[in-house]
């Protein structure tokens, strides 16, 4: 699993998304991997990432055996504000549409 201490600062995260994030069980580290290797759209006036198909082989060419214990929670958007702010945090229960 991840090591929580050797990870980076995670973006800061507004009161709402630190809320959804633990009651969606959503770490730190796994809301960095989806800004990070996530493919960005914007919607109502904020960044919305989620990880796409190219982003899953990315992530699993860079990660390697690793890629398991992250793939359960790739079915996720991080939305965030123009400040770098997270927003929210959610799963995906519909299919990542593109304008």
């Amino acid at each position: 699993m991840f090591d929580v201490f050797s990870w980076p600062d995670p973006l800061p995260l507004s009161r709402h998304a630190r809320i959804r994030s633990q009651q969606r069980s959503m770490r730190p580290q796994v809301i960095d991997t989806i800004v990070d290797h996530g493919t960005c759209i914007r919607v109502r006036g904020a960044d919305s990432y989620a990880i796409d198909k190219a982003g899953r082989r990315r992530l699993k060419a860079e990660l390697g055996d690793r890629f398991r214990e992250v793939e359960p929670w790739l079915n996720a958007f991080v939305v965030v504000s123009d400040d770098g702010r997270i927003i929210t945090v959610a799963r995906r229960t519909r299919r990542l549409r593109r304008r």
